[in-house]
């Protein structure tokens, strides 16, 4: 069964008033929820808040879940819009552009180009690193991404085009 298959029969099963799928959706999604909150946040613990947020939404909201035709762009959705709320009650002290910045690689050239890297994305709107992000990470298609954050196809597709040739020209590959 593909993903979203394993996503929509645990939706239903929430739905249902099973409480083991809770555990299902948790293995399948935790992870993109998680890098989709952090992507969005910049900090562990903001991210962790708002993984948990979303499973305390689906299971107030656990009656409506059983119809959701597209379970993994919903889920997605939710992130989102909790980690939007989380930062709406919250002001940052960390600026978004310090907290993308990696340390990491095994070797120093490494670590210089994800730097640069790292710095290349902070410098995209946020608009458009979100949609990167769930492009390549969470490997959503563009309808989905739309639905996700509640934009058109193409606009999704135009934000991830722009981000790309910014990208591009902030690293210096040509296309």
């Amino acid at each position: 069964m593909s993903d979203e298959g394993v996503l929509a029969e645990a939706l239903a099963a929430l739905a249902r008033g099973e409480k083991e799928a809770m555990a299902v959706l948790y293995d399948e999604a935790g992870r993109d929820l998680y890098g989709l909150a952090l992507w969005r946040t910049g900090n562990a613990q903001d991210a962790a808040d708002v993984v948990q947020e979303v499973f305390v939404r689906l299971a107030q909201t656990r009656a409506s879940l059983g119809g959701i035709s597209k379970p993994k762009a919903y889920l997605m959705s939710m992130a989102h819009r909790a980690a939007v709320d989380l930062f709406r009650r919250r002001r940052w002290t960390v600026p978004l552009e310090e907290a993308l910045l990696v340390d990491g690689g095994s070797g120093p050239g490494e670590r210089v180009a994800e730097r640069e890297a790292s710095m290349a994305v902070a410098k995209l709107t946020p608009e458009q690193r979100e949609v990167v992000y769930l492009r390549h990470t969470c490997d959503l298609t563009f309808a989905e991404i739309g639905t996700a954050l509640g934009i058109s196809l193409f606009t999704a597709a135009s934000r991830y085009r722009l981000a790309l040739r910014r990208l591009r020209k902030a690293l210096g590959v040509t296309p």
